[in-house]
């Protein structure tokens, strides 16, 4: 336990140290986030390259803790995929931060990590299918990846949405000890915290694709880590709770560029943080009303966690029916 404090607190010491420090080398070489009319809204250029103090802060906090502690065989294993995957990862987004990648090619390179965790034991474990399983891993690892980069279009608010759910995963993995899970959950959680400081409006660096892509990466593989519950057979679907705003502005973002015949590849303003800022709510609010359902939703996934079948029933339905009510209010909100 007190390793896993350790983790959270030294992650997030590093990342708040080499965060300013590699904001000053962005610009010096000029790796600089212009504003493009209607998508990007900042008013000036802002340096890149918080996404590599993440990944340093990440990495170095799981090696520390790889030196001082023995792990089995198994986490070992595990915290090698989520190493060889995350890094692949945080390189395509830094390539593409730097000098732009087809999306082609950033999904490609999603596909090789995904197959990386799957090599190293992470993936879908409780469907009998080694194919099914298989697929079905890919299918959530790139989803997930994507959709965290999805939500990262306002100051703050996709590193304080990881970590908030950085900390859920790790409170429902504490008592079945789910290893590595805890460790990866608590660097990840510390390390956006740490790069927070400097993220919050007004910005005064990005995470860049090279930081969103890398931690909705990892919130993928570490969904894949748990259990989740021996007392109900569907609180299996915790982490789309857990995941729950990523996951509903990617559909939210679809389905309206479908309703609009635009490519679900174009950039646009139909995400659920500016739907929200056109009804009349600050940057601030926005950024603060994701952190307080991703809370909501994290304790709900802990609670499915932990009660028989019947209840569990009764918090998905109620977030269900609430997320499909406000959709159709969203509908009616003009963004452009």
């Amino acid at each position: 336990m007190v390793f896993y404090v350790v983790a959270f607190f030294f992650a997030l010491a590093l990342a708040y140290v080499l965060t300013p420090l590699l904001r000053k080398i962005a610009l010096k070489f000029e790796i600089l986030d212009h504003p493009v009319p209607a998508i990007k809204i900042h008013p000036k250029p802002v340096p890149y390259l918080g996404g590599l103090a993440i990944w340093l802060a990440f990495i170095v906090t799981l090696l520390g803790v790889r030196l001082l502690t023995s792990f089995p065989t198994g986490t070992l294993r595990n915290l090698r995929g989520i190493f060889y995957g995350g890094t692949l990862i945080m390189v395509l987004g830094l390539i593409d931060d730097i000098w732009r990648l087809d999306y082609r090619v950033k999904l490609f390179g999603q596909f090789i990590a995904s197959i990386i965790l799957i090599l190293y034991n992470i993936r879908i474990e409780f469907i009998s299918s080694l194919p099914l399983s298989i697929f079905l891993t890919i299918f959530w690892v790139v989803g997930i990846t994507n959709a965290v980069n999805i939500i990262d279009i306002m100051d703050g608010l996709a590193a304080g949405v990881v970590v908030i759910a950085g900390l859920a995963f790790s409170f429902i993995a504490l008592p079945t000890e789910k290893i590595y899970v805890n460790f990866a959950a608590l660097a990840l959680a510390g390390s956006c915290l740490g790069f927070l400081r400097y993220n919050w409006r007004p910005a005064r660096i990005f995470m860049g694709d090279s930081g969103s892509l890398f931690i909705g990466f990892i919130l993928a593989a570490i969904s894949l880590g748990e259990s989740y519950t021996t007392i109900n057979n569907i609180g299996l679907f915790a982490p789309f709770l857990v995941l729950g705003i990523p996951i509903y502005d990617t559909l939210l973002v679809i389905f309206f560029r479908i309703l609009k015949g635009k490519s679900i590849f174009a950039g646009s303003r139909d995400h659920f943080a500016f739907r929200l800022e056109a009804m009349g709510y600050n940057r601030k609010k926005v950024v603060l009303i994701n952190y307080y359902l991703t809370a909501i939703l994290g304790l709900a996934a802990f609670l499915i966690t932990t009660v028989k079948f019947e209840l569990a029933v009764i918090i998905y339905a109620a977030i269900i029916a609430f997320a499909i009510l406000y959709a159709t209010r969203l509908i009616y909100v003009k963004v452009e």
